[in-house]
């Protein structure tokens, strides 16, 4: 267990945090305040953003979408470029604060930002970053990694830098009570793959990384069999806590990783335009059952600490389905808009980008994908 672990975002967490912003942004500074589709408009986000930026000098750039384009966000690195913006500040879910990692890097760097996801430069600098968070899921607040979509080549890739930490992170649950069913589901089984990523490997020495881990697990699977109350305030403050723990960076220091369920997750939502968490809810479980052997001593924990289901690890990834099914994630390729070219393009596209063995002991091979693939598109 050898690993350096660092994370400098401060969290506000709590009912009416919003205003707290001001003690982390200098009123000297010029601001751009980055959101999405205007939904933080219809919730009183964006009014709560106003009136705690009076008396700063900023400008807005909205639009980003679910999976945030390379397309898109460069209109926004020429704003920051020709308006010489010294902070971002990110008002949405994970693809708007995953957007604006980009732009901090993107806006001092003067070759183009798609660099830093192929892999041929790293972020040597970048603009200070906040986010106010708006739908939980994907940890991105406080952590060093995005993910960028590219529409002309339907690619899906990410980077990462600690130049990319927000300076902090605005966790007001309020803010989530305008969000639909869906969108509370892809949050519940984004952060509940995220922590499997972390956790479903193979055995390790950490005590205190299982066990964090579990209680992540376990605190998610509560909230899934609590759906009917997903309305209320302590429902829903639980996922944004949880969520953001699922992936701030320590649960997976020290301990084996996994990610190839995203890996191909991202490859299927580039082409088919499937939501981030529907994607890896349709990849996991079959490839848990492909890659049994090597998951079945962390199936075995899981199914003791999680779910209740002590000596049968078949029966884990059974009750990882259901749960996705009982809130409306269908675990079913087919359920989905696909067309019969999913498995070439899927493993066409990992082929070329370098992924031909991953997960934890890279023996993930792109036979072992095609099969995974084609046993999620369940007749």
């Amino acid at each position: 267990m050898n690993y350096t672990y660092f994370n400098p975002t401060s969290i506000e967490f709590g009912t009416d945090k919003i205003k707290s912003i001001v003690n982390y942004i200098d009123k000297k500074l010029k601001v751009l305040v980055v959101y999405g589709g205007g939904s933080i408009k219809k919730n009183g986000v964006y009014e709560q953003v106003k009136t705690a930026l009076e008396g700063y000098t900023w400008l807005e750039f909205s639009g980003v979408e679910p999976n945030p384009s390379y397309e898109t966000l460069n209109k926004a690195v020429k704003i920051i470029k020709d308006e010489k913006i010294d902070f971002v500040l990110a008002v949405g879910g994970g693809s708007v604060i995953d957007g604006s990692k980009y732009l901090v890097a993107a806006a001092l760097y003067d070759g183009d930002g798609w660099d830093f996801l192929d892999g041929s430069k790293q972020v040597e600098k970048a603009l200070p970053l906040g986010a106010i968070l708006t739908l939980p899921a994907t940890g991105s607040e406080s952590n060093t990694t995005a993910v960028i979509s590219k529409k002309s080549t339907n690619e899906k890739r990410y980077f990462g830098s600690p130049l990319l930490y927000p300076k902090f992170a605005v966790l007001d649950p309020n803010v989530m009570s305008t969000l639909d069913d869906r969108q509370l589901a892809n949050g519940l089984v984004d952060a509940f793959v995220h922590t499997c990523e972390q956790y479903l490997t193979y055995p390790n020495t950490s005590l205190l990384h299982d066990g964090y881990a579990q209680t992540i697990l376990k605190g998610l699977h509560t909230l899934s069999m609590d759906w009917e109350n997903r309305k209320t305030i302590s429902w829903q403050e639980n996922l944004m806590l949880l969520a953001n723990q699922a992936l701030n960076g320590f649960i997976g220091s020290g301990v084996p990783q996994d990610w190839a369920t995203h890996m191909i997750g991202h490859e299927i939502t580039a082409f088919y335009g499937l939501d981030h968490a529907r994607s890896l809810a349709v990849v996991q479980p079959q490839l848990l059952r492909v890659m049994i052997e090597d998951k079945k001593e962390k199936l075995t924990l899981m199914g003791k600490e999680v779910f209740d289901m002590p000596n049968n690890y078949e029966l884990v990834i059974e009750a990882i389905e259901y749960m996705y099914n009982s809130i409306g994630v269908s675990t079913n390729l087919n359920d989905y808009e696909i067309d019969d070219k999913v498995v070439e393009n899927i493993t066409t596209a990992l082929k070329a980008h370098g992924m031909t063995n991953i997960g934890e002991r890279g023996n993930v091979t792109l036979e072992k994908v095609a099969q995974i693939l084609n046993m999620a598109m369940k007749k």
